[in-house]
């Protein structure tokens, strides 16, 4: 019995165990691994449904191509009836019904009978439809959807480029901001040994009473810029947990080579032209091309070859007379075709002729956009290497600052402890020194953060995120 309860309650462990890990991956509560740069954009791409959705539509837009391409395919349609039905029939025309049938057409002699007895009717048949040459307009229509699903495909790289720069933006933003915290609580840190060693002071009655506020001040500003950096952690975790699809607290970053300076980047320049923005407009451009393609092979006759099988039955004579009450339920009189329909749509070519100049015109706003696009990016480009150039120049001059703010403090204090020198000059000194080392840690990512923009402008992140997240 004992070792039965014991194998029962192993069993209930182990059924704890595994509903707590199912509520974990359901609600993210449980911690996921360390990410790095590179694995947190390609966690984004892989859960953020922007780019599910960019990807259904490529989907949907291929789908699309297989759709146009069924217009080279015969139409075959099958029918078959039975009613029951009066058989009166009349001389006379009557004007084609456009927008509902209303009236149903009879065939047959006229009888001259007005009467309400009816008969059966059957019809069953087979018509086969095909166009044997349409001068090139089925062609322009698969063109047409080839386009629109390169221009999903195109969208779908320009959505993933936006979806990667954000959560590249996004680890880079939290790496600033804990920097900015370290740096603070080392400020932090410094105000409170200041705050005791002048309360030391004053209560000894070698300093005045005016340096105990002070350095209470100085303690107030610097907890206070510790809770503004913590706040700007907590932001940044908020922002790349949602393109991550996962709860803030269970992000757990790895810095890898980011705190230290980039190498510098090699290989050469990618032109502007092949920019997914830029290849996503030229995709665009085609579109409109392709739409006044289809249009200009609309104004042709449209010639079908059609064959046809059927059989009909009724229960009357051509003499009016009928038959018993299932004659005509079954179709014994039957036909076939074979021929050819020309249509020639004559007044449509100036509907065609005024929508052919409306896109045209879109033809010509999508260039124009084309041409903006190109040299958005040419702009851009040279911003974000004037950004690079600076944030290394920051970077080079960063640890002499932090050298210079450092020997500053020492030399405050000891002029302070030797009575040379106010509390001011040390709490200037310590202020100086906490923003030297925030301003040198966030040199170097400012320099990772140049680089992504310059990477992002040439629209390959791959080179960037190679380097970043060994």
């Amino acid at each position: 019995m004992g070792k039965h309860f014991r194998i029962s309650a192993s069993l209930h462990a182990f059924a704890r165990l595994g509903f707590f890990i199912s509520c974990c991956a359901v609600t993210g509560l449980c911690e996921q691994n360390p990410l790095t740069i590179d694995q947190a954009v390609h966690q984004a791409l892989a859960r953020y449904p922007a780019v599910r959705v960019s990807s259904e539509q490529l989907s949907a837009a291929a789908a699309a191509v297989d759709l146009a391409r069924t217009g080279y395919l015969p139409r075959i349609d099958f029918m078959g009836e039975v009613a029951r039905a009066t058989h009166n029939n009349i001389f006379g025309l009557v004007l084609p019904q456009t927008t509902l049938p209303v009236l149903s057409g009879i065939s047959g002699p006229v009888l001259g009978t007005n009467s309400l007895d009816s008969v059966w009717g059957t019809a069953v048949g087979t018509l086969v439809s095909w166009e044997p040459f349409d001068f090139g307009l089925r062609k322009a229509g698969v063109v047409l959807a080839r386009s629109g699903s390169e221009l999903a495909g195109a969208q779908l790289e320009v959505t993933k480029l936006q979806v990667a720069a954000a959560a590249a933006d996004a680890f880079l933003t939290i790496l600033a901001a804990q920097q900015t915290v370290t740096a603070a609580t080392a400020g932090v840190d410094r105000a409170k040994s200041l705050d005791e060693f002048v309360e030391a002071l004053v209560r000894s009655e070698l300093r005045p009473g005016a340096d105990a506020s002070r350095s209470r001040a100085e303690l107030s500003l610097a907890q206070i810029q510790l809770v503004r950096a913590q706040q700007a952690v907590d932001v940044g975790r908020a922002a790349l947990a949602q393109l991550l699809g996962v709860s803030p607290d269970a992000l757990v970053l790895v810095s890898g080579p980011l705190l230290d300076l980039p190498p510098e980047p090699a290989g050469a320049e990618v032109p502007e032209s092949t920019h997914p923005l830029a290849l996503a407009q030229k995709a665009a451009l085609q579109q409109a091309r392709a739409r006044e393609e289809v249009l200009a092979r609309s104004y042709f006759p449209r010639f079908t070859l059609q064959g046809t099988v059927y059989a009909r039955g009724t229960g009357i004579q051509p003499d009016g007379t009928t038959g018993g009450f299932a004659s005509g339920l079954g179709p014994n009189i039957q036909n076939w075709a074979l021929g050819m329909t020309v249509t020639f749509p004559a007044l449509d070519l100036f509907g065609i002729r005024a929508k052919k100049k409306i896109e045209m015109f879109n033809e010509r706003a999508e260039a124009a956009r084309y041409d903006k696009v190109l040299q958005d990016l040419d702009g851009q480009r040279e911003q974000a290497k004037a950004m690079l150039t600076g944030a290394l120049r920051v970077a080079q001059n960063t640890p002499a600052q932090l050298e210079a703010a450092r020997a500053s403090l020492q030399q405050a204090s000891a002029r302070y402890k030797a009575g040379l020198a106010t509390l001011v000059e040390v709490a200037e000194a310590q202020r100086l020194l906490t923003q030297a080392e925030i301003d040198d840690s966030l040199a170097r990512l400012g320099v990772w953060r140049a680089r992504l923009a310059l990477s992002v402008v040439q629209g390959d992140m791959e080179p960037f995120l190679r380097i970043a997240g060994k």
